[in-house]
């Protein structure tokens, strides 16, 4: 491994000087689980990592605001999204979701706000937050802005945030009456890397889908939104077998779907054409449903 210096600011502030927007080989580290992959392999050799270890607690906190909202940390670790009591009442499709998000060990040390700025496209979280309607905070040395969780990403691990911003924290409104799913299709363990991520959320009125969001995620570059899913949706019934085929069938040929290790195109286009109805109905029955293949 190359030699480079470890930094450990105790501030925010600290933490964003120490960065340079000119300089990729400067990296800030959450937990660091990327990160420790990549210097691993050889694809990065920095020369300065930024720990934020030692940063402000209130960065790692969550807690639910008055407007009913979730306010997640940028430096919240994985296990505490999934076991606190407050996500599992408000927020229960995290909370699934998260069970099989990569393992325990790695869901022990890794951060919300690193998770988002990895920019993975086979990332479980990304997805899920879009069809939540969360945003995220971002913060870099002119101060802060916010933007949708779905406007992150802009390509394979790339992100619209500068080499000196960082995200710190998340807020995903109130969920109440309405009904999400997740499902991950993996090759092999349910907490491998998915072949294919289904996300549906859904404005229900009675048995009738008032509003829908549906991301799917592993296909693409970055996790993308189906909107012909959702104009199908919107306005039909929910258990009407006939328009979730046609939602599956529509979804599938919008996309430019990658094949990579995990399936080809051809098999993840099949995937996602049988699998969005799945989600829908998944989320239909309170999410009770396998939510994972």
């Amino acid at each position: 491994m190359a030699p480079f210096e470890l930094a450990r600011p105790a501030t925010l502030q600290d933490a964003i000087a120490l960065l340079d927007p000119e300089d990729p080989d400067i990296r800030p580290v959450g937990g660091g689980t990327a990160v420790m992959l990549m210097m691993k392999a050889g694809v990065l050799r920095p020369t300065r990592l930024v720990s934020l270890a030692g940063i402000e607690p209130e960065h790692a906190r969550l807690g639910v605001g008055a407007d009913g909202a979730l306010r997640i940390g940028g430096l919240a670790r994985l296990s505490a999204l999934e076991h606190s009591a407050a996500v599992r009442e408000g927020w229960p499709m995290l909370a699934r979701t998260l069970r099989t998000l990569s393992n325990v060990r790695v869901r022990h040390v890794a951060t919300v706000g690193g998770n988002l700025a990895h920019a993975d496209p086979h990332m479980d979280l990304p997805p899920v937050l879009s069809a939540l309607g969360a945003r995220v905070t971002v913060t870099g040395p002119d101060g802060t802005r916010t933007l949708p969780v779905e406007d992150l990403s802009t390509g394979y691990y790339e992100t619209v945030l500068a080499r000196d911003e960082l995200v710190t924290a998340v807020d995903v409104p109130a969920q109440a009456g309405r009904a999400g799913a997740y499902m991950k299709v993996t090759t092999r363990a349910a907490h491998d890397w998915p072949a294919l991520g289904v996300a549906v959320v859904l404005d229900l009125d009675g048995e009738q889908v008032r509003d829908a969001r549906v991301f799917v995620g592993a296909a693409t570059d970055r996790p993308t939104r189906l909107a012909g899913a959702e104009a199908l949706l919107r306005g039909a019934a929910a258990r009407d077998d006939a328009v979730l085929k046609r939602a599956g069938e529509a979804a599938a040929a919008e996309l430019d779907i990658v094949g990579d290790p995990h399936g080809s195109a051809s098999y993840k286009k099949h995937l996602l054409s049988v699998y969005l109805g799945r989600a829908v109905r998944c989320a239909l029955a309170g999410g009770a449903g396998k939510e994972h293949a």
